[in-house]
């Protein structure tokens, strides 16, 4: 069983000075995206029409008004089919000249929304970034390697993308043979995990393992290869044996303005390690894809990014 999409790093060159405000880089990325996204690929007759059959062939609409979810619990909203992954720009000024770049990885596996999302990108470089609207050029989209995937590009100046001849990244789900018995998640940016209707703060293993679960089957069953076909039940079940033998986390606050609505979002959650011990051999293949997936609420925003390390 796998899990298939593109991961992709965008590199840019300022021609202005950009800032990055901290902890908002992948906030005023996503923010600036669906406008842009909007005007490029959308099928006018259908954007706001969620009954148009159209709706399934406008980019757009695959993109950022994704048909209702009825997966899992925990999964109240679609999740749309991407993250960024942006948090090394945080808090930076990127003076004219510099190179700068941040990743995005894509879960449709449409290769069409590949081309517009370079296109979108490279239209809001030149229309400008961040808070003081800083002028940049994309030079260049790559897939980054992974597993037997070696690096392709995808775009660099003024090459046009050839779509059909990109290949997805895979993530094997299947337990490994030889499997540590202790790792360590460490949560990069504000996580906020949800179990019974309810914000959790502690990433109890059985909680952070669901989430990513049912993260991933809904992501293959809405924009891939179908839902996991496991027992989710009895996964749950097995992954409650898993014990959390240490938790070193801390809330931060943040939050992101919205330009449609002028309303505060609080875009918040926790930080920190938390090691686990037990018989990880189902469950590592799910936690390692969560790097990629992110976990938990606002994941799109950048939320959610983990690691994982054997100790």
């Amino acid at each position: 069983m796998r899990f298939e999409f593109f991961p992709l790093r965008f590199e840019f060159t300022a021609r202005e000075s950009l800032f990055f405000p901290p902890g908002k880089a992948a906030n005023i990325l996503r923010g600036a995206l669906g406008a842009i996204f909007k005007r490029i690929a959308c099928v006018p007759e259908c954007a706001d029409a969620p009954t148009c059959e159209m709706r399934h062939s406008c980019p757009y609409a695959t993109v950022f008004s994704p048909a209702a979810d009825e997966g899992p619990s925990g999964l109240a909203d679609s999740p749309r089919p991407f993250v960024f992954r942006a948090r090394h720009l945080d808090g930076l000024t990127i003076q004219p000249g510099q190179p700068f770049h941040f990743d995005l990885n894509v879960f449709t596996l449409d290769p069409t929304v590949l081309r517009y999302f370079v296109l979108t990108f490279a239209a809001l470089a030149r229309e400008g970034l961040g808070p003081r609207r800083g002028k940049a050029d994309l030079q260049c989209v790559r897939q980054i390697a992974l597993g037997d995937l070696p690096e392709q590009v995808l775009f660099e100046g003024f090459t046009q993308m050839m779509a059909g001849s990109v290949e997805p990244a895979a993530l094997n789900l299947t337990p490994a043979d030889l499997t540590p018995q202790k790792i360590r998640v460490e949560f990069l940016t504000p996580m906020e995990l949800k179990h019974e209707h309810r914000v959790t703060d502690r990433p109890e293993f059985p909680i952070l393992f669901s989430r990513i679960r049912d993260r991933i089957s809904t992501l293959r069953r809405l924009y891939g290869g179908g839902p996991l076909d496991i027992d989710f039940q009895g996964s749950g079940v097995r992954a409650a044996a898993v014990r959390m033998t240490r938790c070193e986390v801390r809330r931060v606050e943040a939050d992101r303005r919205s330009s449609r609505t002028g309303q505060s979002h609080s875009i918040g959650g926790f930080v920190g390690i938390a090691e686990y011990e037990g018989d990880l051999a189902e469950f590592l293949p799910y936690i390692e894809a969560g790097r990629w997936t992110g976990v938990g609420r606002q994941s799109v925003w950048g939320k959610g990014e983990i690691s994982v390390t054997v100790t």
